[in-house]
This record gives C-alpha cells, structure tokens and sequence, in this order.
C-alpha cells in the first residue's frame, strides 16, 4: 500500500500512508487510537475505497471495490469488532457468504464436518459447529472469526486487536495458530497495544500516528517501548482543552465506588468523585473500562464492592436506582445503546425526563418540545431543527443530543464512555467545553477514553487501568501520555 488518502466529512482519516508486507511474516501495526490503523485495513479489505495512493496485491495493482473481491484474492480480515451474526451456529457463520451448497441446497454436514476441523486446528474441538453464535462467550467468538478467516484459504489474513477479549492460555493458542500460517507462507498484519504480544510473535513493525506513516521496519523484537511510545505520541491542534478550574475544598462527594469487581472483567476499583471535579479512566480497548463505568451505572451488576450516591448505597445492577439517585451514562455506542435512530431530536432529549411532562397517562408535547428545543439551541445542535430524526445528524451532533439528554434530565453524575469517538475536529472542542461547563456547574463527571491526551487534558483526576486492574491514581497534571502508555502497555514505569 503506497501513499494511501482517505477523506470522510471533516476528518482526514487517513493522509499518505504505507505499509509493505511479506509473505509468511507477522507484520505489527501499531498507533494510538485515532491514528488510522482501522481504516487502513478497511481500505484493504475492501470495505473503502481510497481517495488516493495504490494498492499492489503479489505484484500487481489492484482495486477491491467490495469486500468479496479482497475475499477472492485471498486477503481476509478479522475485525475488532467481530462481524458475526447472533441468529446463526458456528457453522453458517464460518461459512456466510461462501456457503457449501449445491444445485441450490445447503450441504451443512459438510459445512459441519469442515468447521470441526477448523475448530480442532484452532485447539477448540469443543465447540460445537451447531451452537448458535448468539450464545457464545466472546472469547468463543473471537475463535469463530478465526475459522472465518481460515476457511477462505487466505495468503494474508488481518488480525485487529485478536486477543483482546482473550486469556493468557487462548493467546498462546492464537500465537500457536498464527505460528502455523506463517511456516505455511501466510502473512499476518497484527494490530495491538500490547507490546508484550509484538516482541513475542512479530517480526516487523509499522506504526502511524495521525494519519500518516512515521515508522517502517522497526524491528518487532528489538525496538525498545520508549522508542515506539515517543513515536506513537503527539497530536494535532483537535486537542485544545478548556481550562481547569480549582477544585472548592469543600466540595462534597458525590459518588464512592469501593472494592468493585465483576468476575472475568475487573477488580477491586475504588475511586471517589466530588462535585465540580471530572475523573478519567485510562486504558487500551479490553482493559474493562467500558465494564466499570456501566456496572456503576447498574446497567451490569457487581459480584463484589459497592457504588454510593451522596452516602447512599445504590443496590447492584439497579438502574432505577442509579437513575433515580441522579446519575445519566453516555454510552460508547451511541447508535445502539444511546439513541433512538428513528425518532426526532427532542424526543431523544427528552426520552429520559418523561415524568415531567406527564399528567396522569397523558403527555404534555408542547412542554416536551420546548424544553428539549432550548436544549438543542443551547448547544447548538445542526442542523437547528429538533423535529429532524436523530439518525441525519453528524456524529458531533448527535453525541450533544445524548449530552443534552442528561442536561434536561439533571444528573448529579455523569458517566461519559468515549465522548469524542467518531466525532470531528470542530465538535470535539464543542464537547469539551460542554463537559467542563457541567463539572463547573456542580456535576461529578466520569470519563472514559481510548485517547490518552483526551483523558489527561480533560480530567482533573487519572485512574490508569490495566486488565481490569487500576495501575495507578493520580492528578492529570502528574501525568504525561509518554507514562501513561507505558503504564498501560507494561513498559518500564509499570
């Protein structure tokens, strides 16, 4: 791939990048999220189409305008977030798209006996090929994509994030599976923020930093984790923080977590959060941030420890409690988990404030409608029309529907997962100020980023947490991202 450009509305994804990769190599590609790790797969695989640069493929220059057409060349690609369809077995999912049929009629016993093989190669002959996906843990799941990927016959397979959701004994499994392609004269490319993982399985090393190439042929098992973090660190002017305000001595805690834990996700969390003050939670995808701040908000429940409101106890998987104590959650999924798609803006903003605009079993609409307008023009919400459906907003936009929600709502907590995640340049800075503006005006704020300058230049105080462990506590302004990955990535600091 040379000088590959991808352009997508406000942000220039991807600006002149280049990677090389060999056959039967594990070739690393490292960056921090952001950098276009993602989208230069996606370029690859076929799912975008580049705005500039080449792709030669063995030799040859090549376009895949969809994703069967890097499929049929032998390129597959394991995505983060895995592309597996719930409904189906194991079976159907290992072969969707390329189904064992004939004359028009599914031979699943074959495609049965296939995945078992599959299966067996991949050390887990005990998945059934007949079990639905949708009852899988993710760890199994992760083990499904893989059969996926082997079941095209691939001379280069694309390994994003693979061990994230998986333990020490799957990921000497995996390491063993990737082994055996790459003596077959299969080339991996393996994304992953664990250096640990690269020195052990991979041989070259490209890394990007906003967009662009800034390392190639580092060596995997040689290049020290100063050098790669100094490369993967810096960023660009979308980081402009509002400034911090100090903190009123007498400010009261508003929210205690104490020895919180999930079995399989995190453990032992404690932390506090006083009014006015924001508090953020570093870590890499999979370290159990995202767990932690929903099991606080009830949406999981806790195995151990405890989550207090102003000194009140909040019963473990409660959401009506949490919600009722005055605590809102902006979700990491915003489409999913957050909005509702097909309905206009202010009903999204007034979704959560019901009660108040209810007389009896009667809804008071003109009410609704003018408190989540004001809200909408507050923040300055575009297009200005609140009757729009949510679902025509730009990503900016509609994660200040799901702020201004909890505006009308008025939360003493607010739980903020990945604020900034697929918004531009000009809404970041919007949010930001918005998120600061809140925690002046009294709200205890938690925040959870992938983006390490993010958490540091927004929270005033820093929990990093690795492998659902917090590594350590500090004031923002002790930390400097250069520790903070190292923290995370077990260099030397850890």
């Amino acid at each position: 791939m040379t000088g590959i450009v991808k352009v997508f509305p406000g942000v220039r994804a991807l600006d002149g990048v280049d990677l090389d990769v060999l056959p039967g190599e594990v070739h690393c590609l490292l960056g921090q999220n952001g950098a276009g790790k993602s989208t230069l797969i996606k370029v690859l695989a076929g799912v975008h189409q580049p705005d500039g640069g080449t792709v030669h493929w063995q030799g040859e220059e090549v376009t895949f305008a969809r994703p069967l057409d890097a499929i049929h060349r032998g390129l597959a690609t394991m995505y983060q977030e895995l592309d597996l369809v719930d409904g189906l077995t194991v079976a159907e999912n290992v072969f969707l798209g390329h189904e064992k049929s004939r004359a028009g009629f599914m031979r699943r016993a074959e495609a049965a006996e296939e995945t078992r093989a599959l299966m067996k190669r991949l050390g887990h002959s005990g998945l059934s090929p007949h079990r639905e996906v949708g009852d899988l843990s993710a760890a199994e799941k992760q083990i499904v994509s893989m059969a996926r990927a082997l079941s095209h016959d691939a001379r280069l397979i694309v390994m994003d994030e693979p061990s994230a959701v998986l333990d020490a004994d799957e990921v000497a499994n995996l390491f063993r599976v990737v082994r055996e392609l790459t003596s077959q004269g299969v080339a991996i490319v393996y994304i992953s923020h664990r250096l640990e993982e690269i020195r052990e399985i991979g041989d070259r090393v490209t890394v990007l930093k906003d967009g662009r190439t800034v390392a190639q042929d580092l060596p995997a098992r040689t290049t020290p984790t100063a050098d790669v973090i100094k490369l993967m660190t810096g960023r660009s002017i979308e980081y402009v923080f509002p400034p911090r305000k100090p903190l009123a001595a007498d400010a009261p805690e508003v929210l205690r977590v104490e020895g919180l834990a999930r079995d399989g996700e995190f453990e032992d969390v404690s932390f506090s959060v006083r009014a006015g003050e924001i508090v953020g939670l570093a870590g890499l995808v999979g370290a159990g941030r995202s767990e932690i701040l929903e099991t606080v908000y009830g949406a999981r429940k806790s195995t151990a420890g405890s989550v207090s409101v102003r000194g009140k106890t909040m019963r473990a998987g409660s959401l009506g409690a949490t919600i009722g104590a005055g605590m809102g959650l902006a979700p990491e999924e915003r489409k999913s988990q957050g909005l509702l798609m097909g309905e206009p803006v202010y009903r999204n903003v007034s979704i959560s404030s019901m009660r108040r605009f209810a007389t009896g079993s009667w809804l008071k609409r003109k009410q609704e409608f003018e408190a989540a307008a004001e809200i909408t023009r507050s923040l300055d919400v575009r297009p200005s029309d609140p009757r729009r459906e949510v679902r025509t907003l730009s990503g900016g936009n509609q994660q200040k529907v799901v702020l201004g929600r909890w505006l009308l709502k008025g939360c003493d907590v607010l739980l903020l997962d990945e604020p900034t995640r697929g918004v531009d340049v000009g809404a970041r800075s919007e949010i930001y100020n918005l998120v600061r503006k809140l925690a002046d005006d009294g709200v205890a704020v938690v925040l959870v980023s992938s983006e390490v300058p993010e958490v540091l230049g927004l929270a005033d105080r820093v929990l990093v947490v690795r492998e659902g462990r917090v590594v350590r506590e500090a004031p923002a302004d002790e930390l400097d991202e250069h520790t903070v990955l190292d923290l995370v990535m077990e260099g030397s600091a850890a």
